[in-house]
């Protein structure tokens, strides 16, 4: 089967697979006509924000999940995620992914058997591999920043999971919009100590230590290998923390 990959609406095979990505196309500062394609791709995102606000403004409680698109079902961490997308389910949450393989088709599919909501928020990449069977309403972005927004308007909190640069992308944006202030109260859930606590011993010699972050600013973070410790986290379904 040839290589396939979505762009909206557009399904690109063949040689349209090599086509630019539309973030490449939007990023690239040597496109000789941006001048008259940039106000044409102001339009696109605006569409692809009121696609998503329509698609998810009737979502339930719901809680993001991040983590490696790498993992493998027989792999713990696979089933870490299967079993945390079940509880997030059976704690009143619907579950929110990046829609793709790993982590995120774990926890997919933990809450969609769990009888829970299960979103997949794609993002079109040159190696896409299309949204995963367990999403059972998914939206397939063509831009990171408008994939990213639906993240953050439409979950109560994340939990993130060992994995990848993506993960890390993910993690910091939402502590550095919990640490300005431009979101209101937002749990942030590390699961797995052994691969987080490094991270966070660096930022707190070297970031914290440094001056360059505040004192008091990892509390933002709960870390633990628990995942009912990671569900508690998030707070009531009805709006406790």
């Amino acid at each position: 089967m040839r290589p396939q990959r979505t762009q909206g609406a557009i399904i690109l095979r063949g040689d349209e697979h090599d086509a630019q990505t539309a973030d490449q196309a939007l990023l690239d500062r040597r496109e000789p006509n941006w001048q008259h394609n940039d106000p044409w791709r102001v339009l696109r995102i605006q569409a692809e924000f009121v696609e998503g606000f329509d698609a998810l403004s009737q979502l339930p409680p719901a809680v993001s999940v991040f983590g490696s698109a790498r993992s493998t079902p027989e792999q713990p961490l696979y089933q870490q995620a299967e079993a945390l997308g079940r509880k997030l389910t059976e704690a009143g949450f619907g579950v929110i992914t990046g829609g793709g393989p790993g982590v995120m088709e774990a926890a997919n599919k933990g809450a969609q058997e769990t009888g829970g909501l299960s979103v997949g928020l794609g993002i079109e990449l040159p190696f896409e591999q299309g949204l995963n069977p367990y999403v059972s309403l998914g939206v397939n972005f063509r831009y990171f920043f408008a994939r990213k927004t639906m993240f953050l308007k439409y979950s109560r909190g994340f939990i993130a999971l060992p994995g990848g640069f993506g993960t890390f992308d993910e993690l910091f944006e939402a502590l550095t919009l919990i640490q300005t202030k431009k979101v209101t109260h937002f749990p942030v859930v590390l699961l797995g100590t052994e691969f987080w606590c490094g991270l966070l011993d660096w930022v707190r010699g070297n970031v914290e230590g440094g001056g360059f972050i505040s004192a008091g600013d990892l509390d933002l973070v709960t870390i633990t290998d628990d995942p009912d410790e990671a569900v508690a986290a998030m707070g009531s379904p009805n709006g406790a923390t």
